[in-house]
């Protein structure tokens, strides 16, 4: 297993032509086996895509809902679902990150699937 997720990190790390190249090399792992994940499941419209921000203090990573209706998900730095700050049938999410749009900087775009 340790054998694979080194080979689809160093894919991820070749791949990352539309991405932070120092942000890719930064990523926890857990995020990268999220996005190996992403890239074995159909393609979602709208398109997958994992960013980074800085929020409260620590770096968080948004993951887009593969389709309608559905909560984005705010990750921590281990993979714990920090919050769902938009998305859902109001669109505003779970209602407990709501100052995460306009608190959040330093956007990186961490990994599109651009297939």
């Amino acid at each position: 297993m340790k054998i694979y997720l080194l080979i689809v990190s160093a894919m991820l790390l070749l791949d990352a032509k539309s991405c932070d190249k120092k942000a890719i090399s930064t990523t926890p792992e857990c995020i990268l086996q999220m996005i190996a994940e992403l890239q074995n499941k159909p393609k979602q419209n709208p398109a997958a895509s994992i960013y980074q921000y800085d929020y409260q203090g620590q770096k968080v990573y948004y993951v887009n809902a593969p389709c309608c209706d559905q909560w984005n998900k705010l990750y921590t730095a281990d993979c714990t679902v920090l919050c769902h700050p938009d998305g859902g049938i109001t669109g505003k999410g779970d209602g407990k990150c709501t100052d995460f749009n306009n608190s959040k900087t330093n956007e990186v775009l961490i990994w599109k699937d651009d297939r």
